[in-house]
């Protein structure tokens, strides 16, 4: 089978990676795989079954349990945990925060890293989350580190969860973006830092489509 492309999209939350990594995918023909989606059902199921989400110990006896797989629909990636879809359910600030906590644990991360590097051992793909470049696929063709001053990406998440229906204040969510921000970037294990080869990639003052075409200049340079 010839290589692979794997483009490695990273960076903190509300930095717009995902909705990135989506469009290209459209418009390139690669599986989009959001892995932060894969740590929020490692939080789901901690929280629906009483475990605190930095309890290593305690999490790690239940990984035989933890039944998690990926499809693809019409609306792109789905996520099951134990059959069911949970794809909405792991979008909420609570979710977040325990994505956050779980993420930052090493067995955690030991445990879905096979998960995500098979995927793309057999697909193009586009994966985005905090540790692609330097971790989960570390001889990606392209990684790029997404970057934005943190009331910017606060206010792109305000409007999502919004449009969501969720009922959720800016302050809120700035605050638990914060939280996050330090969390994901200090933490032993992986932390959300760019891979010395990764593109710096601010997007603070440009809009989805910008941001894609930018994004596409940088894949085809990198691909040439």
């Amino acid at each position: 089978m010839s290589q692979t492309v794997k483009i490695a999209i990273d960076g903190p939350a509300g930095s717009g990676k995902s909705t990135l990594a989506r469009a290209l995918a459209a418009r390139l023909g690669y599986l989009y795989v959001d892995t932060g989606a894969i740590y929020r059902t490692v939080g789901l199921f901690a929280k629906r079954n009483g475990i605190s989400p930095d309890d290593e110990n305690a999490l790690s006896q239940r990984f035989p349990d933890i039944d998690i797989k990926l499809g693809w629909g019409e609306k792109g990636q789905i996520v099951y945990l134990g059959g069911e879809d949970v794809s909405e359910s792991i979008r909420t600030p609570e979710a977040s925060m325990y994505a956050s906590a779980v993420s930052a644990l090493p067995a955690v991360r030991n445990f879905l890293l096979s998960l995500q590097r098979k995927t793309a051992e057999n697909n193009n793909v586009i994966m985005d989350g905090r540790d692609i470049g330097t971790v989960i696929l570390p001889d990606a063709q392209v990684k790029i580190f997404m970057h934005a001053d943190p009331a910017v990406r606060a206010h792109r998440r305000y409007l999502e969860l919004c449009e969501k229906g969720k009922n959720v204040t800016y302050e809120e969510v700035f605050s638990d973006m914060q939280t996050r921000d330090t969390n994901d970037s200090t933490r032993a294990v992986a932390p959300c830092v760019p891979a010395d080869d990764a593109i710096i990639f601010d997007n603070g003052e440009l809009g989805i489509d910008a941001t894609v075409e930018k994004a596409l200049q940088i894949i085809k340079e990198k691909l040439i």
